[in-house]
């Protein structure tokens, strides 16, 4: 069943003061932050729905406070996919899909990038599969949508300050209802 921007909207009420895994913000807080992120470089209305929407699969489901500290992957990054579709096209579903494998392809090819990631961070990439090999990460970025997912992966590690002041979630749904599939 297809979640509607209501839906969202609820969620994050309900699960959006929830604890960012690791991290000083909290779900809801990591989601603006990731979609101001996205604004302030100009991206379009479906990216930056994507960046709002990146962690979604979080809320969905309760795997407890930081899975990965119990050897947990939650595939979060699939798990929102079934309740978007039909609500967004693929300019916002793929770059969801693949921002988890956007980070096994910063790892393998910016120099730095592994370094600089959160200790709950590296704790996932090992569980997600760790570090692509150059020909992986030469096979995933070929993919349509990755390098919007990379663009959104660099947010994501970015959208962690605590106290940050962003917009509020409504003025992003707007964002997200222009975007919306037909």
């Amino acid at each position: 069943m297809a979640l509607t921007l209501d839906d969202i909207e609820r969620l994050f009420a309900e699960r959006g003061g929830e604890q960012y895994s690791g991290e000083p913000v909290t779900q809801l807080e990591h989601a603006l932050q990731s979609a101001a992120l996205a604004e302030a470089e100009g991206a379009d209305d479906a990216l930056v729905t994507a960046a709002l929407l990146h962690d979604l699969g979080h809320l969905l489901h309760d795997f407890g406070e930081s899975p990965t500290m119990r050897g947990i992957d939650d595939v979060h990054q699939y798990r929102a996919l079934p309740f978007l579709r039909g609500l967004f096209d693929d300019a916002v579903l793929s770059p969801i899909k693949l921002h988890v494998d956007a980070k096994r392809y910063l790892c393998a090819s910016r120099p730095g990038y592994y370094e600089s990631l959160s200790a709950d961070s590296k704790r996932s990439l090992a569980l997600q599969g760790g570090i692509y090999s150059s020909d992986e990460a030469g096979a995933f970025i070929a993919q349509p949508g990755a390098e919007a997912a990379v663009r959104l992966r660099i947010w994501d590690d970015l959208a962690k300050v605590e106290g940050l002041p962003t917009p509020p979630l409504s003025y992003y749904i707007d964002r997200a209802r222009r975007c919306m599939a037909a």
